[in-house]
């Protein structure tokens, strides 16, 4: 027996979220349609709400329902500095240290050849047209912070983006890399421990 062709359309539909596959696809369905139809229609509302109004900021690339996001017409941010992130849930996180009060740039992926994400798919040209802005009115960018993951993704595309930001002049740093705060020698793995080691930092 099979399923009414729209629940079909659901199932097939629910399969695109990451992680999703067949059987959770249809347990999800089932569970919209009957046990939280409610829940069913505000979730279909805030998609289709979504999808109509949030975009991407035009300097940083972030999502925003605005052309310009909030943290980058804040006029407090220091606009000196622009950090690159692969995600938005990376400038969450830094926000939330406010340690950093600088712009942002959201590549909303990292190089991964395998999987058919190159240079255009990150927006790597906005990037770099953003990097190099300055105008008389507007202090320009005097460093790029590279902040992407320490996974092999996302050295490779900090490699590649600090390689086609110093062809241009443009001071390049990355985020530092070692032993966790309040952590342990004894628990750190040797990865970790070995690139606290390089990257010590000299104190007096």
């Amino acid at each position: 027996m099979k399923n009414p062709a729209a629940l079909e359309q659901l199932i097939e539909s629910l399969r695109c979220l990451p992680g999703v596959g067949p059987k959770s696809a249809l347990r999800m369905a089932y569970y919209l349609l009957q046990r939280d139809r409610k829940g069913a229609s505000g979730l279909a509302n805030a998609l289709s709400t979504a999808l109509e109004t949030v975009g991407h900021c035009q300097l940083c690339n972030n999502f925003s329902e605005l052309p310009t996001c909030p943290t980058c017409s804040n006029e407090k941010r220091d606009r000196s500095l622009l950090c690159v992130v692969e995600m938005p849930t990376d400038v969450m996180m830094l926000e939330q240290t406010q340690s950093y009060d600088g712009l942002y740039f959201v590549l909303m992926g990292r190089l991964s050849p395998l999987d058919g994400v190159g240079p255009k798919e990150i927006n790597l040209d906005k990037l770099i047209k953003r990097a190099q802005h300055n105008s008389a009115d507007q202090q320009g960018v005097n460093e790029v912070i590279l902040a992407t993951n320490y996974t092999v993704e996302g050295e490779a595309t900090a490699h590649y983006v600090m390689e086609l930001l110093k062809a241009r002049d443009i001071k390049v740093s990355r985020i530092a890399r070692g032993l966790p705060m309040g952590g342990e020698i004894e628990y750190v793995d040797s990865g970790t421990l070995a690139q606290a080691i390089v990257e010590r930092k000299r104190v007096n």
